[in-house]
């Protein structure tokens, strides 16, 4: 019990921490060294080491080229003026008052077009902040709105998606991207549905209570440096073309790099081997930015050259800040599920006697912990796997419907405020977690519903 205690004063103190608008960079190691210090004080410096600091640099070896292009791109949608052109074609279409479904659309379709949630933070926000300002809704909404879009049902219950999330129980079940669609096309519909309802209600309210965008706002993108507009389809270009080139090299690179292959420069000592299968996601979404990159600047170079320097060094500051806030997350987490209090919480889980409703709990729980959903859904399945196959094979249960609410509940209550993703919205944004956070959190309670709505309407009706 004092191990469990060990592990839910770490996470209380990293939460409270990020909520009040601390450094997650700073506090991370903080809460996780404590952790390891009142457990067992000789582990902490081979625990700093050989897992906080290992796993904080893989994060950044792995992700921090998508965080560098993601941030490139979205600064250049902005200097161009293509976030403005978007803006003004969509609010003639749909008019300003529907701007949070605007905006929860289209980072809908980026994500499930195979853009990582990451990305699409930095190239929404620029258009994002647009058309709020223009339709007169609190920026402190829009948070929500994306988190809706990015986070929530193209993650991890649409089936097909190429996010990680659906991809992870691909390995643990046999099964594949595309598992259980009625019940994801359900989840995903009741999310979708209940989001946009809550986040209609938020902005009524503020309407009637006079509010409008808000004044000395942090980060604000800048205006447009030409006046002159583009046509919208120019306009909507590079994020077609992001989606396009991220789903055909997805498919194209493993031909280029068949297993076996490796690189044999002179200076090697000796042949490097090339390892496509682990990275072919990473080096699609990579070419696919610069892909998006190099078509902005052929449609828009003038616009852009002399405002470049400066805003490519504020790409770069904000994709540093937010690699790093993320990576020192999963560092934090790999720490906690190292501890003894981590695994009780584990065993625990597994004594829940339902298959479904035990996995969800356990995904949810473990990545609301972790504050991964990934890593959280990881850790779930590589421990409990086996003890929900033969549940749910006992219990007539298809492999697929295991698949659906493992992906579905990771993506439950691993937004709570230590979550990377969320830090990395916010930091982008320009909010805070006191601003800000009660209408993600509003969102991450949906999303975890639809896992257990999924599960009654499995045991009520049998749709796969």
């Amino acid at each position: 019990m004092t191990g469990l205690f060990i592990v839910v004063a770490a996470l209380a103190f990293l939460m409270l921490a990020a909520y009040r608008g601390y450094s997650v960079i700073l506090c991370a190691p903080i809460a996780a060294m404590g952790a390891v210090l009142l457990t067992d004080p000789s582990a902490l410096a081979p625990v700093f080491s050989g897992i906080f600091m290992e796993r904080m640099a893989g994060f950044a070896k792995l992700y921090f080229p998508v965080f560098l292009l993601g941030a490139v791109f979205g600064k250049l949608i902005e200097l161009s003026g293509f976030s403005r052109a978007i803006v003004q074609a969509v609010l003639r279409l749909i008019g300003a008052e529907r701007a949070i479904v605007a905006i929860v659309l289209v980072c809908a379709v980026l994500t499930y077009g195979g853009v990582s949630l990451f990305v699409v933070v930095f190239a929404v926000y620029p258009f994002a902040a647009e058309m709020f300002r223009q339709g007169g809704i609190p920026k402190r909404l829009m948070p929500g709105a994306i988190a809706l879009g990015a986070f929530t049902f193209t993650m991890t219950a649409l089936p097909g998606t190429p996010q990680i999330q659906n991809i992870i129980p691909t390995t643990f079940f046999e099964t594949t991207t595309w598992a259980a669609p009625w019940l994801g096309l359900i989840g995903a519909a009741f999310t979708l549905s209940a989001g946009i309802a809550y986040l209609e209600w938020r902005r009524k309210r503020a309407a009637a209570a006079g509010e409008t965008y808000g004044t000395d706002l942090r980060n604000e993108p800048a205006t447009p440096p030409s006046e002159r507009d583009h046509h919208p389809l120019i306009a909507l270009l590079p994020l077609v073309v992001v989606g396009v080139m991220n789903y055909l090299l997805t498919r194209w690179i493993p031909g280029w790099y068949p297993a076996g292959s490796v690189v044999d420069l002179p200076g090697l000592p000796k042949p490097l081997p090339v390892r496509a299968e682990e990275q072919v996601a990473l080096w699609a979404v990579m070419g696919a930015l610069i892909a998006g990159i190099v078509t902005i600047l052929l449609f828009s170079f003038r616009a852009i050259k002399a405002h470049f320097a400066e805003g490519s060094k504020s790409a770069v500051s904000g994709a540093l800040l937010a690699s790093m806030n993320t990576a020192a997350e999963y560092g934090f987490g790999g720490v906690i599920a190292a501890l003894p209090g981590f695994l009780l919480v584990a065993e625990a889980l597994k004594a829940i006697p339902d298959p479904l409703v035990g996995e969800a709990i356990a995904v949810t729980t473990l990545a609301g912990i972790t504050g991964s959903a990934s890593g959280g859904m990881s850790i779930a399945l590589a421990a409990m796997s086996q003890t929900f196959i033969d549940g749910a094979l006992a219990a007539g249960i298809p492999m697929d419907v295991l698949h659906r609410v493992a992906a579905m509940a990771s993506g439950g209550m691993d937004t709570l405020p230590h979550n990377g993703a969320v830090i990395t919205l916010l930091a982008v944004t320009g909010l805070t977690h006191r601003q800000s956070y009660g209408d993600i959190f509003a969102i991450t309670v949906i999303s975890t519903l639809s896992v257990f709505l999924v599960i009654a309407v499995f045991y009520l009706t049998g749709i796969v």
